[in-house]
């Protein structure tokens, strides 16, 4: 099943927590701290496989958790970094972030990667922590807190040549012809009701990838017919084939009505390089409406071709056509990769409010991710933890708020503190 849109919740792993202790053995009267430092949580990775073209595998799978990094260890024993959590992705997906609709990153090209959750770092062990006045330290870090959010994927099909034109105008059919690709096809409209993909090979060293758009009708770009939904596959494609019903009563009024709701749904479109086929010649009727149809197209600045999508008539020519047209676009600078999602708040921030009981509660992502860190039943990280407090201006701004001897100061949701100046 054909699958454009997802919606995931992704969470990093935790950094391990660095250890505090002191070497032991035997003669050795004062040994000194030799507590490793935790491993690094793994990030959770999106990358581009070429070989995918849908979004399925997350349709019912929908919580990704990379693993936690283990502990220090004794002897100075650092604890395992975990491996990151892979999710494979097609080209053409776009990130974004659920919550605030904000844009994460744009993956096209084969292999390229995102992380959208940064596995947290490995706390450190005691080790770190000696100085010329501090040679004892009972003091370590516990590993980073990890990442978590919830991730809106949506799919743009990556393209040579888009194929558009009205239900049953025969761009399945096309398709078919011309490459491996098994679309199906009937006498009815909105026979495609998802976008195929195919590759059509002109030699040995030439392929061109056509994507089947399905049939668009009037008011395609305000989601008549789901066409909003189908349009938004040809945005990513080079060159436009627009296959025209040879049928039709009026092919050319199916040809204005496809070309106005493209350039409706983003202008853009309109500016693409379009070859026009004349579909169904294999008809008598058909084959007499063709000079009078070539005619107009030719007053307009196109070059049409003839052909019959269910005998093979003229298509190759087609392909060769679009492969030069193909060739005459300018080439796209590579689109930069995206390694990490920088938030634009400074994590330093924070604030201070009363909860409901008159408690104090600060919040800021610096201080919050502090708290988790620390060893609170080791005085060396409480003091740390308070110099932190300083360095920040939480203790002189909880002062001019008007805190007082005994008062609770939360730390976020998780950490009571008591206040003593």
């Amino acid at each position: 099943m054909f699958v454009d849109e997802a919606e995931i919740y992704v969470r990093s792993g935790k950094g391990g927590d660095g250890m505090m202790h002191f070497h032991r053995e035997k003669f050795v009267a004062r040994g000194g701290p030799d507590g490793g430092d935790g491993g690094h949580g793994g990030d959770v990775i999106m990358k581009v496989d070429r070989r995918l073209n849908t979004l399925g595998s997350y349709r019912h799978v929908r919580k990704y958790i990379a693993s936690d990094g283990e502990n220090g260890g004794k002897n100075n024993m650092t604890g395992r970094s975990a491996l990151p959590k892979i999710l494979l992705v097609p080209a053409g997906t776009i990130v974004r972030d659920a919550g605030t609709d904000e844009f994460l990153g744009d993956l096209v090209q084969d292999g390229q990667e995102l992380i959208v959750a940064k596995g947290g770092r490995g706390g450190r062990g005691n080790t770190h922590f000696v100085s010329a006045s501090h040679q004892v330290p009972r003091t370590a870090e516990r590993g980073a807190p990890c990442e978590e959010r919830r991730l809106k994927l949506e799919l743009k099909l990556v393209a040579d040549v888009g194929i558009v034109g009205v239900p049953n105008a025969g761009k399945s059919s096309f398709l078919a012809s011309v490459t491996n690709a098994k679309p199906k096809i009937a006498d009815y409209p909105f026979t495609t009701l998802e976008p195929n993909l195919g590759v059509a090979e002109l030699d040995m060293n030439t392929t061109l990838v056509l994507s089947d758009v399905p049939g668009l009708i009037e008011g395609a770009h305000m989601g008549v017919g789901l066409g909003d939904s189908f349009l938004r596959h040809i945005q990513r494609t080079k060159v436009l084939l627009h296959i025209l019903d040879g049928l039709a009563e009026d092919p050319i009024a199916d040809f204005d009505q496809i070309n106005q709701e493209m350039a409706l749904f983003d202008g853009r479109l309109a500016e693409k390089p379009m070859l026009v086929a004349l579909n169904k010649i294999d008809i008598p009727e058909v084959l007499e409406k063709i000079p009078a149809l070539e005619k107009t197209l030719r007053e307009r600045g196109y070059a049409p071709i003839a052909i019959s999508a269910a005998t093979g008539e003229n298509v190759r020519p087609v392909l060769w056509k679009l492969h030069e047209m193909l060739l005459a676009v300018p080439e796209e600078a590579e689109p930069e990769a995206l390694p990490l999602y920088v938030p634009k708040e400074d994590p330093r921030k924070f604030e201070i409010s009363r909860d409901e009981d008159g408690d104090w509660v600060v919040r800021g992502v610096s201080i919050e991710r502090a708290a988790k860190m620390t060893y609170w039943e080791h005085s060396g990280s409480v003091r740390r933890f308070q110099n932190l407090l300083t360095t920040l201006g939480i203790e002189d701004a909880l002062r001019r708020a008007g805190v007082e001897n005994g008062d609770t100061v939360m730390i976020g949701d998780d950490f009571e503190l008591e206040w003593f100046d």
